[in-house]
């Protein structure tokens, strides 16, 4: 499936999203470092392999068994091994300071753009603690020597991915340590989530007025984690239900600590006909206003946000959206090219888009998915409110966060050629 043609239709149909791959790598990792227990609702993406594949080099085997993984203890091997993070930025930024804390020397490698995001935090802080890296300055990166414990400074508005990966690693040292932010915290709810499930396997972090301060010597216990729904991906479904006519939304928690369930009040606020239900809401297509929205804490949301955005009237400003120039592709460049092409009014700021809606795109093209699994999930919501079908390239690229993307999109309604 390299590249898949899109019609409009109608969409009339109930959904689940897949579960929270974010917290699902947290899982696998504390259970990893726990020597056992279990993650049930971990399906079998990209993402979630590079992670498991990630983990079996701390000396765990895990065993799928449907959605479940077990992990058990495992001999590890003596060679150095080698951590392919394809183009999963949680699973390398996460292990780099585990593997460290560990005292394992390793070479993590990764394809797509994932060499090219950054990891010069790490370089800054980690050699200060005990740790030699070698690299070019991206992937492939090798790592040797044992983390040791400290003030650990760094910003919080690079990755929040940084803080999750020493917030793993830190409780494993043999002293105290503590994260102090250098600039305020952007995506929030991701360090939230990595709490929270280091508080399930018994470690404790304690907040601070500059950070957090984590003491050392912990040891993580095995506990058997239940994944929830995946908000990020449920903003897709959503969005069709806004664009294309009825969705039932299902299997999500309302109370989540993902910061994406925003997504929900974002499209109430543009007009979208929303009923909450008990796990989950209903979405139908309403006519929809433009509105002003900062995404600092939510940035993946803005290639959905900004394909709904296209059929609001008046106009929709989006910002604090700068860190999406370094993902699976330069969002912003992305989601201005596919939708300028089918006939939206939009352009990119300094830091995000500003779309003036229009009632029907153009489509009618072919689009590149950019190899970005969100960018081609957008497009696909974006066919729906077309005159004529868009064809998308790197259509396979769901793999790596929803491979039943199509499949799911189709049960609702929605009308596909697989080219």
């Amino acid at each position: 499936m390299s590249s898949i043609k899109v019609f409009p239709a109608v969409i009339d149909g109930c959904a689940a999203p897949p579960p929270s791959k974010s917290a699902a790598h947290r899982a696998l990792i504390c259970t990893a470092l726990a020597g056992g227990g279990s993650v049930k609702g971990v399906i079998e993406s990209d993402d979630m392999q590079a992670t498991i594949n990630g983990i079996s080099r701390l000396g765990v085997d895990a065993v799928y068994s449907g959605d479940k993984v077990t992990v058990q203890k495992a001999t590890f091997s003596k060679d150095e091994p080698v951590i392919d993070c394809v183009e999963s930025g949680s699973t390398l930024r996460f292990l780099i300071p585990v593997f460290a804390a560990c005292g394992i020397a390793c070479t993590f490698t990764g394809s797509g753009r994932l060499p090219l995001r950054p990891i010069g935090v790490y370089a800054d802080c980690l050699p200060q603690h005990g740790i030699k890296l070698k690299t070019s300055g991206g992937l492939p990166l090798t790592i040797e020597g044992r983390l040791q414990p400290g003030k650990f400074k760094l910003p919080g508005d690079v990755s929040s991915q940084f803080i999750s990966g020493l917030l793993f690693a830190l409780p494993l040292c043999d002293g105290d340590s503590d994260i102090i932010l250098t600039s305020p915290l952007q995506s929030e709810s991701y360090v939230d989530l990595t709490i929270n499930a280091l508080e399930s396997a018994d470690i404790k972090v304690h907040k601070t007025s500059f950070g957090w301060h984590v003491p050392g010597g912990q040891t993580y216990l095995p506990y058997d984690y239940k994944i929830e729904g995946d908000w990020s991906q449920a903003a897709f479904l959503l969005a069709l239900g806004a664009v294309g006519g009825c969705i039932e939304l299902k299997g999500v928690d309302m109370n989540s600590y993902q910061g994406d369930r925003a997504v929900i009040n974002l499209f109430e606020r543009m007009g979208a006909d929303i009923k909450r239900t008990e796990d989950g809401a209903i979405c139908r297509k309403k006519r929809l206003r433009g509105i002003d929205i900062d995404v600092s804490q939510i940035p993946d949301l803005v290639p959905v946000l900004a394909t709904v955005s296209a059929f609001a009237d008046g106009v929709t400003t989006i910002s604090g959206a700068g860190r999406l120039r370094l993902k699976e592709s330069d969002r912003l460049e992305a989601v201005t090219h596919c939708l300028k092409k089918i006939g939206a009014k939009i352009q990119q700021t300094k830091d995000g888009l500003q779309i003036e809606g229009v009632e029907r795109l153009d489509g009618g093209v072919t689009l590149s998915g950019f190899s970005d699994h969100r960018i081609v999930m957008s497009l696909a919501v974006a066919a729906l409110g077309c005159l004529n079908p868009i064809t998308i390239t790197d259509a396979d690229s769901v793999n790596k966060s929803w491979p039943s993307f199509f499949e799911e999109y189709q049960k609702c309604g929605g009308a596909v050629d697989v080219i």
